[in-house]
């Protein structure tokens, strides 16, 4: 987060603005004044406000990886063999340029990273691992779990306030 985004008070407007956004990013201006109960001046100044500040970080759609032929969802642990920042750098760029992996968390008290990736079948992920996870002489460890079910999947933020 930006310095201006950290120091960027929210007011109930802006929660009201945010929570719409995370809803549907698609709405028109004058839609979602109209949802806010502002006018459509005022909401295209916040937004404004808000995206310049950084708290939004972009705008984006939620696919559906099923319709799109990757309904494999792999959570994987990923122990490195050493932590030192430059190894540990050149490892996450690798995760970072692969485009099965949604998501990259380093971690602590535990593995060193944890990987969120989206892959069609077993096959694609077998590549994946080869191509990434195995192959790599700096990783020392992977355990891999594969999703039987997704009860929840929601990338909203709770609004604090």
């Amino acid at each position: 987060m930006t310095d201006a985004a950290a120091a960027l008070t929210l007011d109930d407007l802006d929660r009201r603005i945010l929570d719409q956004l995370q809803q549907d990013c698609s709405l028109s201006n004058l839609d979602l004044a109209a949802r806010v109960h502002a006018s459509p001046p005022t909401c295209l100044r916040r937004m404004r406000k808000l995206l310049q500040s950084g708290l939004i970080l972009r705008q984006a759609a939620l696919l559906d990886p099923t319709r799109l032929g990757a309904p494999l969802t792999v959570i994987i642990e990923v122990s490195l063999d050493a932590q030192a920042a430059a190894q540990l750098d050149a490892v996450e760029a690798g995760f970072i340029s692969e485009a099965a992996i949604q998501q990259c968390y380093r971690v602590s008290s535990g593995p060193d990273f944890v990987l969120v990736a989206q892959v069609a079948d077993m096959a694609a992920y077998q590549d994946l691992a080869l191509r990434r996870l195995t192959g790599d002489v700096r990783i020392r460890n992977v355990r891999s779990f594969f999703a039987t079910a997704r009860s929840k999947f929601d990338p909203s933020i709770s609004i604090p306030g």
